[in-house]
């Protein structure tokens, strides 16, 4: 499972919407078939002018170089995909999707720890699942000339692509994914609403297994790849030795075991009662860069800027 946010250069999340959302309505313009509509957790019909209205209106107290709106990946590997299509079939596997993506939106929610930011209803997006993924110039296909800019990759390619406001529902609170700061001054990092992006690309995996019974299996967890990535030589070493005994791993560090009851639970409760009749689709292949804290950059640009003219007196 792979899920992640843009940065604001990739995004151009600096003014309207418009570009962004009528680059999501692609598949509507280039495939010849039922049109399709944007969604979130409370309407499952949604127009694209709507999307660029409601994202571009809820920027109050947003200057000129302040992100207004994210964009967030939620691509399934072909593998998982495999699973929902086998276990709910074509048609299932989109609608489970969907809803997928209603639960993700709660967990980004909650993962600002912010005061009346507790699910998606508190927060302003608009999402599309799209079946296609198209290479680009960067792919080395591409540039191999195996194949051109714009052709359909292979395989399952289902994902869901979200629009999320910089400003919740309220137009009052601003939420930045790209804070991830951690100053001393606790009260201060938390009243400004500290976002743990590690953490919420985990609950993203963990949502997946736990709702949809998947049995992941250690190289397919985000936990191994950021160990091998990232990991001290012992935290690698102590991963060699689960995958050599074929133990499962879960953000804890311990075997996983599926609780049956649980996991019924909460499969029953992901937002497919909306019963979407329709496909959605969007998508855009933007790479993720790293972290970067807008507001921090902007602060210290202009700080210097203010050291400059001192010293020119």
């Amino acid at each position: 499972m792979f899920i992640n946010i843009t940065d604001s250069k990739q995004a151009d999340n600096k003014g309207s919407s418009s570009g962004l959302v009528h680059y999501l309505e692609k598949e509507n313009r280039i495939h010849n078939e039922e049109l399709q509509h944007w969604f979130n957790g409370q309407e499952i019909k949604v127009e694209a002018y709507y999307v660029k209205s409601r994202i571009d209106g809820n920027i109050a107290k947003l200057g000129k170089d302040d992100a207004k709106f994210f964009l967030i990946n939620i691509s399934p590997s072909q593998k998982e995909i495999a699973f929902l299509k086998q276990q709910y079939g074509e048609d299932g596997a989109k609608e489970q999707l969907k809803g997928f993506a209603v639960r993700v939106m709660d967990s980004y929610a909650r993962n600002f720890k912010r005061n009346g930011i507790e699910s998606n209803k508190d927060l302003v997006w608009f999402a599309k699942l799209e079946n296609y993924r198209y290479y680009s110039h960067v792919d080395p296909e591409v540039k191999q000339g195996m194949h051109k800019r714009g052709e359909r990759k292979p395989g399952n390619q289902m994902h869901v692509q979200v629009i999320v406001s910089r400003k919740d529902a309220t137009n009052r609170i601003k939420l930045s994914p790209q804070n991830t700061s951690r100053g001393r001054n606790e009260a201060h990092s938390k009243k400004m609403g500290q976002f743990d992006r590690l953490a919420f690309k985990q609950s993203g995996e963990t949502l997946f297994d736990e709702i949809f019974g998947f049995d992941r299996q250690l190289k397919e967890t985000l936990a191994y790849a950021n160990i091998q990535k990232n990991g001290t030589l012992s935290q690698r070493l102590q991963m060699k030795e689960l995958e050599e005994k074929n133990i499962g791993w879960d953000i804890g560090n311990t075997k996983r075991e599926q609780d049956s009851e649980q996991s019924t639970e909460l499969r029953q409760s992901v937002p497919d009662v909306y019963n979407w009749n329709e496909t959605l689709i969007g998508s855009i292949d933007i790479d993720i860069q790293d972290d970067v804290d807008d507001e921090a950059i902007h602060g210290r640009n202009r700080h210097r800027k203010r050291q400059a003219r001192t010293n020119t007196r």
